[in-house]
């Protein structure tokens, strides 16, 4: 595709406002990671069933992301081409934060499947509102600042998630709401979270909706020599897509599978892990305040995470142009695998912050690096849908250790989820070797330079 145009770069705060609803999405997306297991377990579920109802997420994801990337290609209307799938994301997301800790109110269904079903809409939600925020991206800004983008986009992220990890853990030591509840009940200090939760979505989503602009079919047509929405097979499309991928969006999915298996196992299995192999809680005793003490305390630690995340963002382009984009991504990704496998060697709650330290750069990276690494390689007209499909490297993952990851700790663990733990570290160091044998597009496009000069 011949580039006609270059896209006029924007102002720090262009970026931060057109990235900002992420911070709201994160607050509620972090009141999940942080809380849902154990919501799961309050209604009933057992250790090793968690990650089956998790898999909502990823199922979700793999249908929606692409689907949703397709049409925001080819929508244009009064809100622009990305706004009306965030916003309708973002409502749905609110809805669904506000109910799912009330789960238990449904008296003629047993409170788990309602608590799984809300789970599923919340994360349905959640896709629908981030795949085209991240197009958003890619659409506004030129090549030379899409790294900065998706940093600022990571910093936001951080913020909002850590507000959302800790405030169970404000609401019950500081605001003195409690934190136990009776047997099947969730804790009013979660349920006034998720609460806050769906208020601060909705909020900052508005904010990024009437702060920016996107650019209509006219403008567009100036950066490139093809128009956007282009004749097509319908949803159809996206098969012959996922068949055309670049080289650089296959060889980063084998980085994408180990990471997102990684974190997938930390996000299930972190609050047992951490009940169990630090509190010494007993199994099935999911009312005693050491229960309550483990789960807010690993609400803090994800909060830790994402704090650090967000501060290393800010980073994360300058560590790029010294090293690489590539060697930037592998370091934070050693880190992450040394945070998780730190925690096995760990019985005080408190050293389980140096844990998260490692983690957070890993996360910090995969937030940004991934995208910042495949957008010069996607066709314009096309980026939304790739980058939908791009999630599938995210959901597969996913979906793999949703339906095994339960059956490997309770019959190759012993019901010991913190071996869970350790697997997720040692698949972290695989995403950091693996990512050295991605070749960008700028490195396709040497070697094929080369190959010519040589040849002539």
């Amino acid at each position: 595709m011949k580039k006609v145009a270059e896209r006029p770069k924007l102002t720090f705060w262009q970026i931060f406002n057109m990235s900002f609803d992420f911070l709201g999405i994160q607050f509620g997306f972090a009141l999940q990671n942080g809380n849902a297991s154990r919501i799961l377990q309050t209604f009933g579920a057992d250790v090793e069933h968690l990650s089956l109802f998790w898999l909502a997420a990823p199922i979700t994801g793999i249908i929606v992301q692409p689907i949703i990337g397709y049409y925001s290609d080819r929508t244009w209307g009064r809100l622009g081409r990305r706004k009306p799938y965030f916003l309708a994301g973002g409502i749905l997301s609110a809805i669904a934060l506000a109910f799912m800790p009330n789960a238990s109110l449904l008296l003629f269904m047993p409170p788990v499947l309602v608590g799984a079903g809300v789970l599923m809409i919340m994360d349905a939600s959640f896709n629908v509102a981030m795949e085209p925020f991240r197009a958003l991206v890619a659409d506004n800004l030129p090549d030379s600042q899409r790294g900065l983008g998706f940093s600022i986009q990571t910093f936001l992220i951080g913020i909002g998630a850590v507000a959302g990890s800790l405030l169970p853990y404000i609401f019950s030591e500081y605001l003195g709401i409690s934190k136990t509840a009776a047997p099947g009940h969730v804790p009013p200090n979660v349920i006034f979270s998720f609460y806050t939760g769906a208020i601060i979505l909705i909020t900052s989503l508005l904010w990024t909706i009437f702060k920016t602009r996107e650019y209509p079919p006219s403008e567009y047509e100036k950066f490139y020599n093809e128009e956007p929405n282009g004749k097509s097979k319908g949803l159809l499309t996206i098969f012959s897509d996922f068949s055309n991928m670049p080289k650089t969006m296959k060889q980063l999915g084998l980085v994408q599978f180990f990471s997102w298996f990684a974190l997938f196992s930390m996000w299930v299995f972190m609050a047992p892990a951490v009940a169990q192999h630090v509190y010494k809680v007993a199994p099935g005793d999911t009312s005693s305040v050491k229960f309550a003490d483990a789960g807010n305390w690993v609400g803090v630690l994800f909060g830790i995470y994402n704090g650090v995340s967000a501060i290393y963002a800010l980073f994360l382009p300058a560590i790029a142009r010294l090293t690489s984009r590539k060697i930037t991504h592998a370091i934070s990704l050693l880190a992450g695998g040394a945070g998780l496998l730190s925690i096995f060697f760990i019985t005080d709650p408190k050293l389980l912050i140096l844990s998260m330290v490692g983690i957070g750069l890993a996360w910090g990276s995969i937030l940004a690096m991934p995208y910042a690494i495949l957008c010069g390689s996607i066709p314009a007209k096309k980026m939304g849908v790739y980058i939908g499909i791009f999630n599938f490297f995210i959901t597969l993952p996913q979906i793999v250790n949703g339906f095994f990851g339960g059956w490997i700790v309770k019959n190759m663990f012993g019901g010991q989820a913190i071996y869970a733990i350790v697997l997720a570290g040692i698949f972290m160091f695989c995403a950091a070797v693996s990512v050295l044998y991605v070749q960008s597009e700028e490195e396709v496009n040497f070697s094929e330079a080369k190959m010519v000069n040589q040849l002539n």
